[in-house]
């Protein structure tokens, strides 16, 4: 009977069990500290018992900051037919990767 739990972060959400390790956008804490997410659903695997938040569970998510890294680079390419206009951006998105240690 594994326990999962649908957390919310960075404006996403994600679905997780005890022992995952998930990569979200940055956040402002420090390597190897403990956070405690939002939590939005929590259920088993056979599906006996399923709690929904409205909006969030009183019960908190608690996960811990493994590493912060840059993503892979993302190429952004304008161009315009006919006038030789051609613009090229990069971009590297900021990201945390955490371990999930406890689903209350």
């Amino acid at each position: 009977m594994t326990k999962f739990a649908v957390i919310k972060t960075g404006g996403k959400q994600y679905l997780v069990k005890e022992g995952d390790e998930i990569v979200v956008d940055r956040l402002e804490n420090k390597e190897q500290e403990k956070i405690e997410l939002e939590t939005l659903m929590i259920f088993t695997d056979d599906g006996d018992n399923i709690e929904i938040g409205s909006p969030f569970l009183k019960e908190k998510t608690q996960a811990e900051i493994v590493s912060h890294e840059k993503g892979e680079k993302i190429r952004i390419a304008r161009f315009k037919a006919k006038v030789r206009y051609r613009k090229v951006k990069g971009f590297r998105p900021q990201l945390t990767t955490l371990k999930i240690i406890k689903i209350n």
